[in-house]
């Protein structure tokens, strides 16, 4: 059976044998996601849950270089300047779609053969099964921007052993294959070339998700974060984003370029990444994207994220200039407001 199925242009869903595929299909745009490519995933994937005929789902995105670099932050970043609730609809709508896979009663497979940052590692890192080629290339590099690592990054970051979460959630640091098994951001690794072969068996073969991967699972070779493993764990350890700056710049050259590449960062961006991780550690899923929706719908109020956007990706000078511009300016009564219910109400996850 090959059931093909265009909800929009910028992704399709079709069914072949088993399986209910998606297509994340901006290639030109690494596959980034818009508000409307979010809600027609979490109304596929609920139809398809109730449907005999997809007895699992695989996701992936078109093109050979991403699986997907996160949200349409440009957009975003129009919509909150010009005061439009587009900007909180995107989240709201983008974190639906991101939990509904964590809860989705079928395999779930993702594909992560390329790019994956942002939005990208929400449709992936909370199912089930995330597959790594030697093209993945993961991060969440939001505190550069102005936000914080969300689509239940501050839960995928909190539950992390030792201090990686919060290491690579300030640093938004980029990680290939093994060292995203290492952190158990996916679960097996695929050569690129083996990925439509994988594809195939999923879709014909009617045998366990668990026993098709692990035929084609391979060893990725060492994971370059575990030879620094010990020095995260010591100098991320800090209650406050200050601390772990005053310990890096102690230590050996790694963690002094570490605390140079830190303090070019959002300063805001920083403290909210820190206490939300640290604060997700002990909460569910859920409770992590209502803590993440409050902090991104405060942030729309602010400086940071408009000035990030701004130079990363509009104007390109990668030359932010924060405001305020220093951690000691920082203070807990300016974060504490990202941590309220917002006026619009918290996200809703059925």
């Amino acid at each position: 059976m090959n059931d093909a199925v265009l909800a929009n242009e910028d992704v399709l869903f079709e069914i072949q044998g088993r399986a209910g595929i998606i297509t994340l299909n901006r290639p030109k745009a690494l596959n980034a996601l818009t508000r409307a490519m979010c809600v027609a995933i979490h109304d596929q994937l609920k139809a398809w849950e109730t449907d005999p005929a997809v007895k699992l789902v695989i996701i992936r995105g078109a093109g050979d270089r991403a699986f997907c670099a996160g949200g349409d932050v440009v957009s975003m970043h129009r919509a909150g300047r010009a005061g439009s609730d587009e900007y909180e609809g995107f989240f709201f709508d983008e974190y639906r779609a991101d939990y509904l896979t964590s809860t989705f009663s079928k395999p779930y497979v993702a594909l992560v053969d390329g790019i994956v940052m942002g939005g990208g590692v929400g449709l992936s890192v909370h199912g089930p099964y995330r597959v790594a080629t030697e093209k993945t290339l993961f991060a969440m590099p939001e505190t550069g921007i102005g936000l914080i690592p969300d689509v239940g990054g501050t839960y995928l970051l909190g539950h992390m052993p030792g201090q990686l979460g919060v290491y690579l959630g300030l640093l938004g640091e980029r990680l290939k294959a093994a060292d995203c098994l290492y952190a158990g951001i996916v679960t097996h690794y695929v050569p690129s070339e083996q990925i439509e072969a994988l594809t195939r068996a999923l879709v014909e073969e009617d045998a366990a998700v668990e026993d098709v991967l692990a035929r084609f699972h391979t060893d990725p070779g060492a994971a370059p974060l575990a030879s620094v493993r010990a020095q995260i764990d010591r100098h991320f350890a800090g209650d406050t984003v200050e601390e772990i700056v005053e310990s890096l710049g102690s230590g050996d050259d790694w963690a002094v370029g570490v605390k140079d590449r830190l303090l070019a960062l959002s300063p805001t961006s920083l403290k909210l990444t820190l206490r939300a991780v640290r604060a997700g550690a002990s909460l569910d899923l859920a409770g992590c994207l209502r803590q993440e929706y409050r902090i991104v719908c405060q942030i729309k109020q602010g400086h940071d994220f408009y000035e990030g956007v701004r130079a990363q990706l509009i104007d390109k000078d990668r030359n932010p200039k924060w405001n305020p511009a220093t951690l000691a300016e920082v203070t807990p009564a300016m974060l504490d407001p990202h941590f309220e219910e917002p006026k619009g109400g918290d996200v809703r996850l059925d």
